[in-house]
């Protein structure tokens, strides 16, 4: 992936703007569908243009998303999200004054987001060729906090390698969620 494919978030306030649920959902939609209006956005995710516009006004503020001003027109302006992947250092936030929250609001909104996916995902028949090839798996270890870091670290530069040559579109492609996670289990 190339460096201006990545906003990498080292303010609280950035990462607290695009937890915001809706906010995440208008930068999902602009980075997977390209430029598009606040009208436009706002059919898709049932809002009315002028709640969109705030939201995407909120996203520009911090970076996350600019106007297209050649595309617009004075009653029409047209949006894009400025990075395709946005992700951040927990550790680089927790320290710092409503980092740690922050950090929670966005891996809430995450867990919510991939549910949301998921269920779509199960509550749709599939093709046998997704069907046998689709699912879910978990894996239980034993390690340290730098352990985990090694591994997603590991984990991280091969979905890179993979997002460098699968971004476009091609036939008989179809966009697939691939999602890591690793925190330690609640004992019970």
């Amino acid at each position: 992936m190339a460096p201006d494919d990545v906003l990498h978030v080292t303010d609280p306030q950035v990462l607290r703007a695009l937890a915001h649920p809706l906010r995440g959902r208008l930068l999902g939609l602009l980075r997977l569908d390209g430029p598009s209006t606040s009208s436009r956005l706002g059919e898709r995710v049932g809002q009315s243009s002028g709640v969109t516009s705030y939201h995407l006004r909120q996203l520009e503020r911090f970076g996350l998303v600019a106007e297209l001003p050649e595309q617009g027109t004075r009653r029409e302006r047209w949006w894009q999200a400025q990075h395709l992947v946005t992700d951040w250092e927990p550790d680089q936030l927790v320290d710092q004054p409503g980092g740690r929250e922050a950090n929670e609001q966005m891996q809430r909104m995450q867990v919510e987001v991939l549910g949301r996916e998921l269920r779509a995902w199960l509550s749709t028949e599939q093709p046998r060729e997704w069907a046998a090839v689709a699912g879910l798996s978990d894996y239980v270890l034993h390690l340290t906090p730098q352990q985990t870091r090694e591994l997603l670290a590991e984990l991280y530069a091969v979905l890179d390698r993979w997002a460098a040559d699968h971004r476009a579109s091609r036939d008989g492609t179809a966009l697939v969620n691939v999602c890591t996670a690793a925190f330690p289990r609640a004992t019970s």
